[in-house]
């Protein structure tokens, strides 16, 4: 166990843009630099804490998905973000804290650099995250959901894990007939994104079958980036789709094109949308249970907290679950 450190020179060096020469002399009052620069520096040294100690604990958890921060987008209308969100403040409550959260549109806002918390839960936390930056100069515990772009070895994460689900929803699909599975995903860049397309990519390898990766975005609604895949020979007869709304872009395309589910194409779907279950057909999902996620994540951060300790450091594993339904079977088991 290693205990959480306070913010360094190379961080406030990274957060004021400068090298940490510059920051050095700007402290102790030294080399030839602006008046400007060298205020500008001390500012952000004072506020990231620099030389000080934490200040007086706020009893605030702070939440952030910050995957798309250049994006304005409700996470919390995602059901998988809104349940982990409902259960995280829930497990925030029960150790006594609050839980606050922010529009996923500002994770690059200054804010973070004073934001009043005593440790953050980051969601698919993507490679060069300014909250990250931001948390890791001001010297505050950070747990993520999902593994972080660049762990240190004393991070904790909770996620589920990646390659046996998509080997257990790919052979399942092979079990019901499919011989080309196609993957809806590579919108975001997250490590779950790659992790999936990853072991999808070795599996098809595996099997001497060409991956085809359908692009997805979420405003997509007519599923349009299934087209030429469905239009041309040796089409997919079976869909995996990374996100909430995917099976929805599935379908729509499918009949767009008259192809029955699951007569024609068989699907799966990674949702914690109930309403899947009510289709017609009913839409067999892959829940990565966000409860447990978040339950898990929150405990772990407040133990970082109030201990100043990572316990176990490295990924925690929540086992996801496949909801088998009549879109992935075959027609005369439907």
């Amino acid at each position: 166990m290693a205990r959480v450190p306070g913010p360094t020179i190379a961080d406030v060096a990274r957060a004021a843009e400068v090298s940490t020469a510059t920051v050095s002399h700007a402290l102790n009052g030294t080399g030839r630099l602006g008046d400007g620069t060298r205020r500008r520096v001390r500012e952000v040294a004072a506020a990231l804490g620099y030389g000080a100690h934490r200040g007086p604990r706020t009893g605030t958890l702070g939440f952030a998905v910050t995957t798309y921060a250049d994006w304005t987008w409700d996470f919390a209308g995602v059901a998988y973000f809104s349940r982990l969100l409902t259960a995280a403040t829930s497990a925030a409550h029960s150790h006594g804290y609050a839980l606050i959260s922010l529009p996923a549109d500002r994770g690059a806002e200054p804010l973070w650099h004073t934001l009043a918390v005593d440790g953050m839960l980051l969601l698919d936390s993507p490679e060069g995250d300014p909250v990250l930056r931001a948390m890791r100069a001001r010297g505050l515990p950070v747990v993520f959901d999902g593994r972080p772009a660049d762990p240190r070895p004393d991070d904790v994460w909770v996620d589920n894990d990646h390659e046996a689900t998509t080997r257990e929803v790919l052979d399942h699909l092979a079990a019901s007939g499919a011989r080309r599975t196609a993957l809806h995903s590579g919108f975001g860049r997250e490590f779950y994104t790659r992790a999936v397309t990853s072991v999808y990519e070795h599996w098809c390898a595996e099997r001497g079958l060409p991956p085809l990766v359908i692009p997805f975005h979420p405003e997509d609604d007519q599923g349009r980036a299934f087209d030429r895949a469905f239009a041309a020979p040796g089409r997919p007869d079976a869909v995996y789709s990374l996100y909430d709304p995917g099976g929805r872009q599935v379908l729509a395309a499918a009949a767009r094109h008259g192809i029955r589910t699951p007569g024609g194409l068989l699907l799966v779907c990674a949702s914690e949308d109930p309403a899947y279950g009510a289709f017609e057909p009913p839409v067999t999902t892959v829940t990565l249970n966000p409860e447990r996620i978040a339950e898990s994540a929150i405990s772990a951060l407040v133990t970082l907290i109030e201990s100043g300790y990572a316990e176990s450091p490295g990924q925690r594993t929540v086992p996801a679950g496949l909801q088998v339904r009549a879109s992935s079977l075959p027609p005369d088991m439907y």
